[in-house]
């Protein structure tokens, strides 16, 4: 059996792909399921999918690529979406080079100042060109919904919340709400494994089915946690001064708090 066959791809697609190899992708934290696709003589593809639900992101996803085509901000296009056999499809295309969880051809302070200058450009569009709600009301009701559905996973806790249920994490959530909120695009989730760089340019955003208006927080807690998981605390002075501001502990704190529940 192919590796087309296997996958029971949409019907239209099949004979597109046939012969193709097709790898799935283990990097990053999409809840889809992500496969590259290796076009014979072609360039290759990404395909992601996954099961029809009240809590399906690919929809979200598509709209949100369009977005960014429409505000020349770079990441993949879109080629076709497809709902088949009760799941949705999403095939685009792939972004030069590599992520920067894996660029080992960069240094570290270059993924950092990549990373700073894509997220500093990103919350420089007007929030009034963004049609994507992600303001924290919206967040703590899909928090709610998450784990009333049973989505979250508390064994996937970071290491200083291990052994915590998600009942007693989300009582400290909504004891530490932040009180100030300044709002601006944001990718919704900004781990370096979320940014694509080529010889040593950024070259789109990646996993993008978070993306919308939400404090610059949102995605400046998540950048610094994982610059220092991967390469240390000491390097987010080079992260801050690249972005031009210090860093609001408190409300760092917080959204990598709220970001156990995704």
């Amino acid at each position: 059996m192919s590796d087309v066959e296997k996958l029971r791809i949409p019907a239209q697609w099949r004979q597109k792909f046939a012969g193709a190899l097709i790898e799935q992708q283990a990097i990053g934290q999409s809840r889809a399921d992500v496969f590259r696709i290796r076009c014979i003589n072609k360039e290759d593809l990404f395909l992601k999918s996954e099961p029809v639900g009240l809590l399906s992101e690919l929809p979200d996803e598509v709209e949100r690529l369009h977005w960014l085509m429409q505000h020349k901000l770079p990441g993949p296009t879109v080629i076709e979406a497809i709902t088949e056999h009760n799941r949705h499809w999403l095939l685009m295309s792939a972004v030069p080079g590599r992520d920067l969880a894996s660029a080992d051809d960069l240094s570290i302070s270059q993924i950092i100042v990549i990373v700073a200058r894509a997220l500093r450009t990103l919350h420089l569009v007007p929030i009034a060109e963004c049609p994507f709600d992600q303001r924290l009301e919206k967040r703590l009701i899909v928090v709610k919904n998450r784990m009333d559905a049973g989505l979250v996973d508390d064994a996937d806790f970071d290491d200083e919340r291990q052994g915590r249920t998600s009942e007693d994490v989300y009582a400290e959530l909504l004891s530490t709400l932040p009180q100030t909120h300044d709002l601006v695009v944001t990718h919704g989730d900004a781990c370096l494994p979320n940014f694509m760089a080529e010889a040593q340019q950024f070259t789109g955003f990646i996993d993008c089915g978070g993306l919308g208006v939400s404090d610059r927080y949102q995605d400046l807690a998540l950048a610094a946690r994982s610059i220092a998981r991967n390469f240390g605390v000491e390097w987010l002075e080079i992260f801050c001064r690249e972005y031009g501001m210090e860093l609001d502990m408190q409300r760092m704190k917080f959204y990598c708090l709220l970001d156990e529940f995704f």
